[in-house]
């Protein structure tokens, strides 16, 4: 009898553990935003970071995007309700080689990766402090296909 208890309380939890959404970039990190590490201070830390892809630039050993960020859900995905708040821009560099078509402006993205000091660019004429993160992780979230609308009408 034991054993069989033993059994289904095994079974639910896998059963329920199937339920939580899983993906390379969950877990808990330090809440530290790419604004906050703007000054510097938060050079070597280890941070998840999100947002709106604004452009993918492939290099010769790695690939830098630049991205709006965004708060986060707790699983890792950007935040794209009404609330969503502006947290600033960071650039995030990865090895290897990203397709920019597929890694596209308006993807969503999530990193995990260390704060590697600030970079200085331009956007329009103003010079803006990019954090820049070097990405150990990079999540490419799926698009989300919506349903069309349907009405009923019943005469």
């Amino acid at each position: 009898m034991n054993t069989l208890k033993a059994l289904t309380g095994v079974i639910a939890v896998m059963v329920l553990g199937g339920c939580a959404t899983v993906t390379p970039v969950s877990g808990q990190f330090p809440p530290i935003t790419p604004r906050q590490a703007q000054t510097g201070a938060e050079n070597g830390k280890l941070v998840r970071w999100g947002g709106i892809l604004i452009q993918a630039q492939p290099k010769a050993q790695e690939t830098c995007f630049t991205v709006m960020a965004l708060p986060l859900h707790q699983d890792g995905r950007p935040y794209l309700g009404r609330k969503k708040s502006d947290e600033g821009r960071f650039i995030a560099c990865a090895p290897g080689f990203y397709d920019p078509a597929l890694y596209a402006a308006g993807r969503e993205l999530t990193f995990v990766g260390t704060v590697a000091g600030v970079q200085m660019e331009k956007i329009g004429g103003y010079e803006y402090p990019y954090p820049r993160l070097r990405a150990g992780t990079v999540y490419l979230w799926p698009l989300e296909v919506r349903e069309p609308a349907t009405s009923t009408v019943f005469i």
